[in-house]
């Protein structure tokens, strides 16, 4: 039940961050660099990246070679943040790719998989805690 609560719940996440990236929100920034839309973006995406880190980590049980498969997780949510700036040229008019969007994305990515290394101990904890619970 655990890992179709963090499934279900990193979809949704996903789904949003893909619709808010692709329907017109208005003018967040006024011309050129903005630190609090990139603020916005690393913590979207680190909360995007510990979404689909504690599902896979939900999923399997046993010994396994976490360090690796999070960091392919990771890599691919931030080919998905890439995706989605390309998405944003191509499919919208009211929308611009930004590099410094792909980079603040990348670095909330980055952090959330540090920190999930990082702790990774704990969280092993944290989940056979969550599996007693549901």
């Amino acid at each position: 039940m655990a890992v179709r609560f963090f499934f279900i719940i990193a979809v949704v996440y996903t789904l949003i961050i893909s619709t808010l990236s692709l329907i017109p929100l208005g003018k967040i920034s006024v011309g050129g660099f903005n630190p609090t839309d990139k603020m916005l973006h690393g913590f979207a995406y680190f909360i995007l990246t510990l979404l689909w880190l504690f599902y896979y980590l939900m999923k399997k049980s046993g010994i396994h070679n976490y360090k690796w498969k999070f960091f392919n997780i990771s890599a691919l949510v931030i080919v998905f943040g890439m995706l989605i700036e390309v998405l944003q040229g191509v499919l919208t008019s009211y929308r611009q790719p930004d590099w410094a969007d792909i980079l603040a994305n990348s670095i909330g990515v980055l952090i959330a998989f540090l920190f999930c290394i990082v702790f990774l101990n704990f969280l092993k904890r944290i989940k056979q805690k969550f599996n007693l619970f549901l």
